[in-house]
């Protein structure tokens, strides 16, 4: 065999082995449910019906992990999780299903239990996604 075919090889073996890796995601820490109310002049948005501001650069995901523009929602309310930067902005946040939503508002956040099994339905929801695409 000559050596660039066996450099090719190899290097499609550790290809097939790499996307064959299993990607584990996790929920993101220190997030909040609410119902997302987008305005039709984003940034400025209602968190739970209290009037709020995206931040400079937010980031919004949907349930596919893929990055959606705020101007792609105005004029939507959208079930979400999301998380606040240093000056109180939100900054990040990830969209939900009405399912997924309806899971997670129910628990009561203002205990440890609360926070410890919203962390757990939020690593249940993102291991369901992720098992979705990756099929």
């Amino acid at each position: 065999m000559n050596r660039w075919t066996s450099r090719a090889a190899l290097g499609l073996l550790f290809a097939v082995g790499a996307a064959s890796a299993q990607i584990v995601r996790h929920a993101p820490a220190d997030v909040k449910p609410a119902m997302l109310a987008v305005s039709a002049t984003p940034p400025i948005v209602a968190l739970n019906g209290q009037p709020d501001r995206l931040s400079p650069g937010s980031r919004i995901r949907d349930t596919n992990n893929m990055l959606v523009l705020s101007a792609s929602l105005a004029g939507q309310t959208v079930p979400a999780v999301y998380k606040r930067d240093p000056a109180g902005l939100v900054h990040e946040v990830w969209l939900l299903t009405p399912e997924e939503y309806q899971k997670v508002g129910g628990t009561d956040a203002g205990s440890p239990d609360g926070y410890k099994r919203f962390a757990e339905l939020l690593d249940l929801i993102f291991q369901v996604r992720m098992a979705r695409f990756n099929r």
